[in-house]
């Protein structure tokens, strides 16, 4: 019995040409983070959203996740990244990680693994997020999430 992909996994394996193709390796890069989800939280929780903005020297961190929602308009956008411990938002901006990497990121599909590092901050609707400085396509996912 033939296995056929569907047209979701196609678009897939598609992209995971583009990024070869692009010199990028699409399953296994390594990442070194500096923090979980949760361990993010507790840190960064208890600040306020002036406090973050206004830090002279704020702190940098790495976070590495699975991306499980997606919001993009223009050259901005947002996107929830999931490990074991929860979930976090990511803020991505082109003019601060370069149209290259920020075409990767719009291009990304829901599961895709990616690295980040950046600046904590906290949203116009109050919600603790990482303001990414840099991004990193780890694995791309070949399936859709399951529903």
């Amino acid at each position: 019995m033939e296995n056929k992909l569907t047209e979701q996994e196609i678009v897939r394996r598609e992209k995971a040409l583009e990024l070869a193709a692009k010199g990028l390796d699409p399953y296994g890069n390594r990442f070194d983070r500096t923090h979980n989800t949760n361990s993010f939280k507790s840190a960064f929780s208890a600040y306020t959203k002036e406090e973050l903005h206004d830090m002279e020297n704020p702190p940098v961190v790495k976070l590495a996740g699975r991306i499980m929602t997606k919001r993009v308009k223009g050259k901005a956008g947002f996107a929830h990244i999931q490990d074991q411990y929860g979930r976090v938002q990511i803020y991505v901006k082109s003019d601060i990680i370069g149209e290259e990497s920020y075409e990767i990121f719009d291009k990304g599909d829901l599961g895709d693994i990616i690295g980040v590092e950046g600046n904590p901050m906290i949203t116009n609707t109050g919600e603790l997020s990482v303001k990414v400085l840099k991004y990193t396509h780890l694995v791309k996912a070949l399936h859709p999430l399951p529903d």
